[in-house]
């Protein structure tokens, strides 16, 4: 059996993130939906996706294929139900398609959706959990959180907590072996579960008040201030004050500066004393921009920071606006607020916005990366091509 998870049409509405990612691979809670499926399938999991993301995220296809929405979070519940689906059938809920079991085939996506779309279906009665907009990885973040540490933690035993370490709720705190806690930094686990990764480092005076999710091999700096619902994915370096805020993973905001209720890709870096606004003056909702829709769009929240897409970089003293959608591979600075949408391939800030060369950029991007001991894969340098070439369809 292939496990296979597909894109729907939400995944326009999940930009600038799945610009570079099939939905599946954003992260909200402690893990990314991919992640999830795989805990719950207890089996790894393709892609089908936009044709230019197909080299980086494979399909995996086989002779029998379960198909499974990346835009569900996954549960034990589900993982069961989508199991017991026969060749030819669909599993729904309302006019959610959650799962599709198919033999060999060679559909692209746009196929594939109006295919299943007259498979019989299986209804579904239980609860489902899905993104649908931009706004929802931070927004769900929370249920994520505690639904995930649930998973992870399930028969498992926390590192013990180091001495000089103060801790309320310590039943909800979970440590993994080799993360390190320094004397002076303060939990509070009792408003949320808070998971500390393996190989995480927490510094001296940093406090922390649940639901948190470090991921692994994280630096969270001395005197740092996160509240829940946050996420720090893997390799993240962060420090200043973070509240409600999801990190994919090797980003930073290493100093001072407010982030709140926002999401940050892979690879992004905020300058020193970076604040971004997360409430409006007279307190109105927040509307966005949906790049897809081309248009304005209500968020329904009160509070909405900033989404900054994978690649892209801020320096020192920068600010953004209450909903400011900052695309991939974008690199801003100087004074003032750049405007609310920054398109992807971006250079500049407030004073005037204009093409980032593609080769500049790559070289930027492999710089970061070879600092992990990473780098570009040519599949991954054809995807970020096609984003720019999309990106800036008359120039």
């Amino acid at each position: 059996m292939n496990y296979i998870l597909f894109d729907d049409a939400s995944r326009d509405r999940l930009l600038p993130f799945t610009h570079t990612r099939p939905v599946a691979d954003i992260r909200c809670g402690i893990l990314t939906m991919r992640e999830r499926w795989a805990l719950c399938l207890q089996k790894p999991t393709g892609s089908l996706t936009e044709a230019y993301l197909q080299d980086v995220f494979p399909l995996k296809a086989g002779k029998d294929n379960l198909y499974i929405n990346g835009t569900v979070f996954g549960n034990i519940a589900l993982a069961l139900a989508i199991s017991n689906l026969q060749q030819g059938q669909k599993l729904e809920k309302g006019d959610l398609i959650i799962a599709a079991r198919l033999g060999a085939n060679d559909l692209e996506i746009e196929a594939f959706h109006t295919h299943i779309l007259a498979l019989p279906a299986q209804l579904y009665t239980g609860d489902v959990y899905t993104l649908k907009n931009v706004w929802d990885i931070f927004s769900l973040n929370d249920r994520a959180i505690r639904d995930d540490y649930s998973l992870v933690t399930l028969g498992r035993k926390s590192a013990p907590i180091p001495e000089g370490v103060t801790v309320t709720g310590k039943e909800h705190l979970f440590i993994e072996e080799d993360a390190k806690i320094y004397a002076g930094c303060i939990i509070n686990a009792s408003t949320g579960p808070v998971y500390i990764g393996k190989d995480a480092e927490i510094l001296e005076g940093s406090m922390m008040r649940g639901p948190i999710a470090l991921c692994g091999q994280n630096v969270v700096k001395m005197g740092a201030k996160i509240y829940g619902a946050t996420t720090i994915g893997p390799g993240c370096k962060v420090g200043g004050e973070i509240n409600n805020v999801v990190f994919f993973a090797n980003s930073n905001k290493a100093h001072d500066g407010y982030l709140g209720n926002a999401v940050i890709g892979e690879w992004c870096n905020l300058g020193a004393d970076t604040n971004c606004s997360n409430l409006k003056n007279n307190y109105a909702g927040v509307k966005i921009w949906d790049e897809a829709a081309n248009k304005s769009v209500d968020t329904g929240l009160t509070f909405c920071g900033l989404m900054m897409g994978d690649h892209s970089k801020c320096g020192i003293n920068s600010m953004f606006n209450t909903g400011t959608i900052v695309g991939v591979s974008c690199n801003l600075f100087g004074g003032g607020f750049p405007e609310k949408f920054v398109r992807s391939f971006s250079w500049g800030g407030s004073e005037g916005i204009t093409r980032y060369s593609f080769d500049r950029a790559m070289e930027t991007a492999n710089r970061m990366m070879n600092r992990r001991g990473l780098e570009l894969s040519d599949a991954a340098t054809r995807m970020y091509r096609h984003i720019y070439d999309r990106s800036f369809p008359q120039e």
